[in-house]
């Protein structure tokens, strides 16, 4: 099948995930994992591709998921959120006999965070490639895979369906690691393969070196180019982002001074931005700005979905906001 040299215009059809909808639960003051009673707040619309797909549908951007939620209250909100933002949820399974995944969150004093997930033995990690998601696919001009979902038994035959459907339109696709080091092996193989067929890298820190196999930014963006992605954009939380594209150019970009609030989030918001803005035409330098402000508008709000933000609420955002390493933007 053909690949294509760069990220795909609109015109080729909507960006599609696919992947685990979860609610999230966070504990509302900051200390060392559930050991003990304490005070909840929540359910909050969550999930890596849910959370990125959002984004994509909020900036306007055509936009679709594949994913099981339960027959449950945390299905339905994410379902309602997910619809009227615009994204189209028909390959979206509802289980009667799993409940929606979710993931209980508490911050410790250092910024860290503790989770406890129900991935695996809910409706979560039960997607498959059913005859809505073919339909989907089909239609598709970006496929973007999230590495968090690499645990997920069904996610390798929809991604090799999505992958066929979406080349045979000339679209492309884009990956984001997503995960730790040490789970670098989830899904069997299919993270190399998915680094190697992206149009788009999208790491945070040091999974741009883990993806490579190497201990050196620059190493590891000349290794990744040489097996074939076509860019990288490395997310580098409050300084910015850097992207590095296949003829040798690098562009940096400063952050947002923000004072957080919830990070979870962030990274995904950011690269849901920084594809849409690519895939509607904009210049690298404009897509950066465009992801930075996204990534930061959103941690300035608790909860995973509730600071995501469309054009108009984004370039408001900039006018007043403050840089990191930067005069105050104009």
């Amino acid at each position: 099948m053909s690949r294509a040299s760069e990220i795909a215009s609109e015109s080729t059809g909507p960006t599609i995930v696919a992947g685990e909808i979860l609610v999230e639960i966070m504990a509302t003051e900051a200390g060392h994992g559930f050991l003990e009673p304490l005070k909840l707040m929540g359910p909050f619309p969550s999930g890596a591709p849910a959370i990125f797909i959002d984004q994509v549908a909020k900036l306007g951007g055509g936009a679709g998921i594949i994913a099981c939620v339960g027959r449950d209250d945390f299905g339905a909100i994410n379902l309602e959120r997910l619809k009227r933002d615009g994204v189209d949820v028909s390959a979206v399974s509802v289980s009667a006999r799993y409940p929606t995944g979710s993931a209980f969150v508490r911050y410790r004093p250092d910024g860290g965070r503790d989770f406890v997930y129900n991935i695996a033995e809910s409706a979560a990690g039960r997607i498959t490639l059913t005859d809505e998601a073919r339909r989907l696919a089909d239609g598709a001009g970006h496929l973007h895979v999230m590495g968090s979902a690499l645990a997920i038994a069904g996610l390798k035959e929809i991604v090799a369906y999505a992958l066929k459907a979406i080349r045979a339109r000339g679209g492309s696709t884009s990956f984001d690691p997503n995960v730790r080091k040490e789970l670098i092996d989830l899904g069997g193989g299919l993270f190399s393969a998915l680094v190697d067929d992206a149009d788009l890298l999208l790491p945070s820190g040091d999974e741009l070196l883990a993806a490579a196999g190497v201990a050196d930014e620059a190493q590891a963006v000349a290794a990744l180019m040489a097996r074939g992605v076509g860019e990288i954009v490395l997310k580098r939380g409050a300084a910015g982002s850097t992207r590095f594209g296949a003829d040798g150019s690098r562009t940096d970009c400063p952050g947002f001074l923000v004072e957080e609030v919830d990070p979870t989030g962030a990274g995904d918001c950011f690269g849901a931005t920084y594809l849409t803005c690519r895939r509607k035409g904009m210049q690298p330098e404009k897509a950066l700005l465009y992801a930075n402000a996204a990534g930061a508008l959103n941690v300035t709000r608790r909860g995973p979905m509730e600071g995501l933000a469309g054009f108009e609420a984004l370039d408001r955002f900039i006018a007043g906001a403050d840089r990191a390493g930067a005069d105050r933007a104009k």
